[in-house]
């Protein structure tokens, strides 16, 4: 059976610099949304000839779903630490964390919950973050646990810092944790 979508086989410029300015977004902004140079916009917008290619799915998608833009935006974080929660290559959730005042966030990035660190939960708790920071190292009560804390370099068993060091990569699955701030 061949499918068949609602995506038209080609745009013109005019359709492409129309969505960029009803989303508010510069040449510049729009190509990095695009993962393209401001160039390639620059010559999109300003072609007659149809365009065809994956900018035809993207700005298709971006006309269809106008709040598109702002889920794909990275939010700012308002706390002290975040983490990106992924799955290979695919950024799943972003969680923020203040452990002073043991407040987390997240931003499910992913519907489906087996891809998120904490299921179907939205708002977690800040022990629901240490245990999972715990689901993501090796057990601290296990046998090679001193011999594990001594090849990383820690002089205690703490998650995160398991995680800094370790990416929060384990041997069941392909998610693995990048602590940026």
């Amino acid at each position: 059976m061949e499918y068949q979508y609602i995506i038209p086989e080609h745009i013109r410029g005019e359709d492409i610099r129309e969505v960029r300015e009803r989303l508010g977004l510069t040449q510049k902004e729009f190509a990095q949304l695009c993962s393209v140079s401001q160039r390639s916009v620059e010559r999109w917008e300003t072609r007659d000839e149809a365009i065809t290619g994956p900018i035809v799915t993207l700005v298709t998608a971006l006309q269809q779903t106008p709040g598109l833009v702002n889920r794909l935006m990275l939010p700012e974080n308002r706390l002290k630490r975040r983490l990106k929660y992924m799955y290979k290559s695919t950024l799943c959730a972003i969680i923020d964390v203040d452990d002073l005042n043991r407040e987390v966030e997240v931003r499910n990035l992913i519907d489906l919950p087996a891809y998120r660190p904490f299921g179907s939960q939205e708002h977690p708790t800040y022990k629901a973050y240490q245990v999972f920071l715990e689901s993501r190292c090796f057990a601290a009560d296990s046998s090679d646990a001193a011999a594990k804390l001594k090849e990383l370099g820690i002089p205690f068993y703490d998650p995160l810092l398991i995680i800094e060091k370790t990416g929060g990569r384990t041997e069941q699955d392909d998610f693995w944790i990048e602590i940026t701030s």
